[in-house]
C-alpha cells in the first residue's frame, strides 16, 4: 500500500492516540502541576506526531529520518516524565495502561522506520511500518 500523506501513517495515527491519552492522564494531575510536568508531558507527546508530519513533508529520506529521530527523542523524554510521575505521591494511583501501551508501540514503529530509512537511497517515498 502506497502512503499518500503522513496522515496515512500508522505511527502518526498512534502518535495522535498518545497525545489524547496523555491529555486524559494529565487531567488528573493536581492543579499545581498544570505548568509543570503536565505541560512538559503534553509538549513532548504533541512533538511526536508533529515531527513525523514535518519530516515526511521535507522531501528527502535524510530529513525524514532526522525528524523521526526527534520524535523518538520526544518519546524517550515522555517515558522519563511518566517514570517521574509514577514515583510522585499524586501519580501513584493513576491509570497508565493506555499511555504505556501506546508509547511503547509508537517507539517500536519509529525505531523500525528509522532503521529502514537508513538503508535506502536519499529519496522520500513514504511507506507504512507495520
Amino acid at each position: 500500500m502506497k502512503v499518500q500523506s503522513f496522515q496515512d501513517l500508522i505511527v502518526w495515527k498512534k502518535g495522535i492516540e498518545l497525545v489524547l491519552a496523555i491529555y486524559e492522564l494529565t487531567s488528573h494531575f493536581p492543579r499545581e502541576e498544570v505548568f509543570g510536568l503536565a505541560s512538559q508531558m503534553k509538549r513532548a507527546a504533541v512533538s511526536i506526531p508533529s515531527n513525523i508530519a514535518e519530516g515526511s513533508m521535507r522531501g528527502t529520506r535524510k530529513d525524514y529520518r532526522h525528524f523521526l529521530y526527534i520524535s523518538y527523542g520526544s518519546g524517550a523524554e515522555l517515558q522519563t516524565q511518566i517514570a517521574v510521575v509514577k514515583k510522585l505521591p499524586f501519580g501513584v494511583n493513576l491509570q497508565y495502561n493506555d499511555v504505556d501501551t501506546i508509547l511503547i508501540e509508537v517507539m517500536k514503529i519509529l525505531n523500525t522506520l528509522i532503521t529502514k530509512l537508513g538503508n535506502k537511497p536519499d529519496t522520500c517515498n513514504l511507506t507504512p511500518a507495520t
